[in-house]
């Protein structure tokens, strides 16, 4: 009993130093994004620049403040609700290829975003790329109404639905058909209008200002972590709906819960940031192969964090320190990710 015990003691002091090594590398890139782009700035300069005190040059302080600061929060935040969504989907359907755009909620909003952008120049011959801050702030607000529309759809859908496959199969669905609408309004619609739609479809974290980020990065936060109330559920959940409702557990009513939470996190990312792609289905397996753990309360932590981390990496490269110019994320994501699922697939498949 006491040599369990101590083994027990071991694996949580590893899973604690683990967490909190993460959040010293978390750190450390939210640091490094303020220092390296195009332009390097000396850290004890970013440091006067973060606190108020005098630069040596204006500039500097022009450029951490006005542009690398939101963009880094803006990342950290987007990668935790990213990488809660992408846990707390794969734990409900048992898939591990689940993520946050499984319920379809990111081609809901994507169809809100194409229905303002796309139809205004048909209808209007608007071009949302040069209207400025309204057309920003249409573009955000059609996204988060397209992609809240599809997830109460998803939520009425699966209070008439037993179990998780064919919650799943409906939001497959929807997605599908909000993309066939997008592209029938790209069949019909001009170049300029497009290739706007098309930009805001690679995902950027720079569309935010320092005040909007701020109040972005403090909801992601607190959202992210809010799931620790559904740890001990979850865990239940992950060994199967028979045996959760065996135990106790309103499985119909925590699973409408989950996809509301997931959703919401979902839908905000994607209306400010546009569809981030890979980071919430790589960001759980990293987590679950780091910690080898299947305890929520550690994983959902450790998931936040990795997160942050990982899009704050994927920011720093689209960067590409020392150049001009600034790659789309997604394709930074999709380079990173990919390689990611892939192997854990195939080491998992191995063993």
């Amino acid at each position: 009993m006491n040599r369990y015990q101590m083994n027990s003691r071991r694996v949580s002091l590893g899973t604690v130093i683990i967490i909190i090594g993460t959040l010293v590398l978390m750190t450390l890139l939210f640091i490094a994004n303020l220092v390296y782009g195009s332009i390097s700035i000396p850290v004890d300069q970013v440091g006067k620049a973060l606190f108020g005190l005098p630069v040596d040059k204006k500039v500097w302080e022009l450029i951490v403040i006005k542009t690398r600061l939101p963009q880094t929060m803006v990342a950290m935040g987007a990668g935790m609700g990213l990488g809660i969504s992408g846990l707390l989907m794969q734990t409900m359907f048992r898939n591990p290829l689940a993520g946050p755009s499984v319920l379809g909620i990111s081609s809901g909003a994507s169809l809100g975003v194409a229905l303002v952008i796309l139809v205004a120049d048909q209808c209007f011959e608007i071009v949302f790329s040069t209207v400025g801050f309204w057309g920003d702030f249409a573009v955000i607000l059609a996204s988060l109404l397209g992609a809240f529309v599809v997830l109460f759809t998803v939520l009425y859908v699966s209070k008439h639905l037993e179990g998780t496959l064919g919650v799943l199969i409906m939001g497959v669905m929807f997605g599908y058909l909000t993309n066939a609408v997008v592209s029938v309004l790209k069949f019909y619609s001009t170049e300029e209008s497009i290739q706007s739609y098309v930009m805001w479809g690679l995902g950027s974290f720079s569309r935010l200002n320092l005040t909007q980020a701020t109040r972005f990065c403090i909801g992601m936060v607190v959202g992210s972590f809010s799931t620790l109330f559904f740890s001990k559920s979850l865990d239940l959940l992950s060994l199967g709906d028979r045996y959760a409702q065996n135990l106790g557990l309103n499985v119909d009513r925590t699973r409408r819960a989950i996809i509301f939470l997931a959703g919401v996190l979902t839908a905000v990312v994607t209306a400010f940031c546009g569809p981030v792609i890979f980071v919430g289905v790589a960001v759980p397996h990293i987590s679950k192969l780091i910690l080898r753990t299947s305890r929520h309360t550690l994983l959902i932590a450790e998931c936040c964090l990795m997160g942050g981390l990982v899009t704050l990496f994927c920011c720093l490269i689209s960067r590409m320190p020392g150049s001009e110019s600034t790659l789309p994320i997604n394709s930074v994501t999709a380079f990173i990710g990919a390689p990611i699922i892939i192997s854990i697939i195939w080491k998992k498949r191995r063993m």
